[in-house]
């Protein structure tokens, strides 16, 4: 143990109830709404979707490129989500977050229960709420992400990963659960002869890829969430390889910290090959999208290995070239996997 040679211990339960971007996140000044009699009426569902595509073509370059491999009804959803997403991750992570308090969060709320009942306030929940119309998504994932953000609000630091596991869910393995239901479930996947309406719905896999996704966020991002002040990785992984906080501030990179780096960086792949196994259950429309989608964010973990492990002042991303060529892989296991 001393050494490092631990296996990373998993989370044995997750709240039962993918995707958010790996590009770097510059703010999209988007603040609440204040109605008022004289509002300008709301945009066309036609131009709320193409204020979604906008928004996530330039603000998460490497997720867009995924939803461009899915129908066009499934894709103008899913930047309406992400949309949705990244407005209430800007609440207390953006430049406004300095004036974010509980009621703030508990406003959001309210402006979500809106849009579920067919009310919107502005522009970006116009298409969300067409969306709602078009596949059945649950608000209880929603209410789930804005209850990550709370977290947010209170806590810099995570002692356990079992803290750190809820929190990953809670704003990114709920994408997971978002999402199912747009991408759709393939109802003649894994049925057996005696459970002939049996239809195998892959709700552990979509979370563990979003806890995937966020756990690598995590370990790109060290540098700047503690520049923010914010330490994500669990207090009991530094104490376990003699890796202090203070050298954490310090941005120290050596033996201690390449060990502790490739002990977290197993721990994401586990939950990427968790994933994977879901992605057949899919429909055929939405597998090579999802593959996609995962190579790409998977292949992160292999920059920062690349870079020697030093996230403090170099930013791990795959190059365009690279992102290019899982494309035609993601295909092929698209279709015989």
């Amino acid at each position: 143990m001393a050494n490092g040679q631990i296996s990373p211990q998993r989370a044995v339960t997750k709240p039962q109830s993918w995707w958010l971007t790996s590009e770097p996140r510059p703010s999209l000044m988007l603040q609440l709404p204040k109605p008022s009699p004289s509002a300008k009426p709301c945009a066309s569902v036609e131009e709320a979707y193409e204020i979604c595509r906008q928004v996530t073509a330039q603000y998460a370059k490497t997720f867009y490129l995924g939803t461009l491999l899915m129908p066009p009804a499934k894709r103008r959803a899913i930047w309406a989500i992400y949309l949705w997403c990244r407005r209430t991750d800007e609440l207390v992570d953006g430049p406004q977050a300095a004036t974010t308090t509980p009621e703030t969060l508990d406003h959001w709320e309210r402006r979500l229960e809106a849009i579920f009942a067919g009310h919107p306030q502005d522009d970006a929940d116009v298409a969300l709420v067409d969306t709602l119309e078009t596949f059945p998504l649950d608000i209880q994932p929603f209410r789930d992400m804005i209850a990550g953000q709370r977290m947010d609000l209170y806590r810099s630091r995570y002692q356990t990963f079992e803290e750190l596991d809820l929190y990953c869910y809670r704003v990114a393995g709920t994408v997971g659960l978002m999402s199912s239901a747009v991408l759709g479930v393939d109802t003649g996947n894994g049925q057996a002869p005696w459970q002939p309406d049996a239809v195998y719905i892959p709700q552990e896999e979509a979370i563990a890829l979003g806890v995937a996704n966020q756990l690598t966020n995590i370990l790109r991002d060290v540098g700047e969430d503690v520049e923010r002040g914010r330490i994500y990785l669990p207090l009991e992984d530094l104490e376990r390889f003699d890796y202090g906080e203070q050298d954490l501030l310090n941005g120290v990179n050596d033996d201690r910290w390449r060990r502790l780096m490739k002990f977290e960086i197993e721990r994401a792949r586990a939950y990427f090959e968790d994933a994977e196994r879901g992605i057949r259950a899919l429909n055929r429309d939405a597998r090579w999208p999802v593959w996609t989608a995962l190579m790409l964010y998977k292949g992160i973990l292999n920059v920062i290995e690349a870079n020697n492990y030093n996230v403090f002042d170099r930013r791990a991303y795959v190059p365009t070239p690279k992102k290019l060529l899982y494309l035609p892989v993601a295909w092929l296991r698209a279709q015989v996997l």
